[in-house]
């Protein structure tokens, strides 16, 4: 697995022109159905672990982050907190996409921008990214 993946263009688009979004999510699968999702209208990084997903954040700077919060290592609330501790990272929207139904309640107030129950619905995934990334 590439960390970061950014094509050449899409559809004429320099790739510089696209905004990146990384995927924080242990399970290959669900990684690969997020970007199945969301297209190639966007650049990926991924990463399996937290730890991974927070140097990612540093060294990527990512338009939007999609986190799970059963990860090895830091858990996706840990991630979350140290993204919005970070003056970088700090204001980018976060999705978090999760087994957890019950801790929506928890992740909005520790700073996620939305919370999207698994199993879920693709549109649902593809309507939240887009509405955060125009807002930005």
């Amino acid at each position: 697995m590439a960390p970061y993946d950014r094509p050449g263009s899409v559809g004429g688009v320099p790739a510089t022109a696209l905004k990146t979004i990384l995927i924080c999510e242990d399970e290959a699968a669900l990684r690969e159905l997020v970007r199945a999702i969301l297209g190639p209208r966007y650049a990926f990084a991924e990463a399996d672990r937290g730890e991974e997903a927070l140097e990612l954040a540093r060294e990527v700077r990512p338009d939007l982050v999609v986190l799970d919060l059963m990860l090895p290592g830091k858990s996706g609330l840990e991630v979350l907190a140290e993204l919005r501790s970070d003056s970088v990272s700090g204001e980018t929207p976060v999705v978090v996409v999760t087994a957890w139904t019950h801790a929506e309640e928890a992740v909005l107030k520790a700073g996620a921008d939305r919370f999207i129950p698994k199993p879920f619905e693709p549109e649902l995934l593809q309507t939240t990214v887009e509405e955060l990334l125009a807002t930005r």
